[in-house]
């Protein structure tokens, strides 16, 4: 089964990086400087990461804002060489960008966004929305989708979250998540805590932290109070992670999924 429904436009290099071309209008700024200005950005996908980056042509970035990065990240990037520092008003930004060393993406340039490596532009837009964390992949799909399935949540053996109106959000690469009501999870047995994240694809959650007796990994409730139009459902409503609780779907209990979360989900 090939990685990518529309093989047509995807390609791949000697280095095991995959391309295509999008047609998205993109934009990076840092401060009030608009860095990148593209309407031909390349998606690119490398071997280690399951997520796209941008790259731009030349003559689309202010490439008269970039330096030679005076300790450059070689190595990182599919082993990149080329990296720049990007000095912006008196702001230095060490190692915001670099070129692949790919043949057919030599004439290009990528920028680091947050989540990554800490250091980036400050906005980034595709076309009038402005896009978080990374640019979201073309061939990846979230569905929120309202059920009437019953959903119960155990954890150490104690049923937290009972519930016959959940939202379940199918994910690309991901187990389906169980998106529950507040009025059916036992939040009594959780803490609010100060850690949130972004997602490209849903917005920004809040976490909780389970209160009782065992060893359960912190923040292992979500939600997210003002999630994107795309998975609208799930607004307030509360997920656990399916990999260190017990599910049980309409009376058969769920065999806990490994997926790229799991190493993290630590007590």
């Amino acid at each position: 089964m090939p990685l990518f429904p529309n093989e047509r436009n995807v390609r791949t290099t000697p280095e095991g990086l995959l391309w295509e071309p999008s047609e998205r209008w993109v934009r990076g700024r840092k401060g009030d400087v608009t860095v990148v200005d593209s309407r031909h950005p390349l998606l690119v996908w490398e071997p280690d990461l399951p997520v796209p980056c941008y790259a731009f042509p030349r003559e689309e970035v202010r490439t008269d804002l970039l330096r030679p990065a005076k300790n450059p990240q070689t190595g990182k990037h599919t082993g990149s060489q080329i990296f720049y520092d990007l000095e912006a008003g008196v702001e230095l930004v060490e190692n915001a960008a670099w070129t692949f060393p790919a043949a057919d993406l030599a004439d290009h340039i990528a920028f680091e966004w947050f989540w990554r490596w800490g250091s980036g532009l400050d906005h980034w837009y595709e076309e009038e929305e402005e896009i978080f964390i990374h640019p979201r992949d073309p061939h990846k799909r979230v569905d929120a989708m309202p059920s009437s399935r019953h959903v119960q949540v155990e954890i150490a053996g104690t049923v937290v979250a009972d519930s016959h109106s959940p939202v379940l959000l199918f994910e690309t690469g991901l187990p389906t998540r169980y998106y529950l009501p507040r009025e059916d999870v036992r939040l009594d047995l959780f803490e609010p805590t100060d850690h949130s994240t972004g997602c490209p694809y849903k917005g920004t959650a809040q976490y909780w932290n389970w209160s009782g007796e065992g060893e359960v990994p912190r923040n292992i409730v979500w939600s997210y109070a003002e999630p994107l139009p795309a998975v609208g459902p799930v607004k307030g409503l509360l997920a656990f992670y399916n990999e260190a609780v017990d599910i049980v779907l309409d009376g058969a209990r769920l065999q806990r999924p490994v997926t790229p979360f799991t190493q993290g989900l630590k007590p």
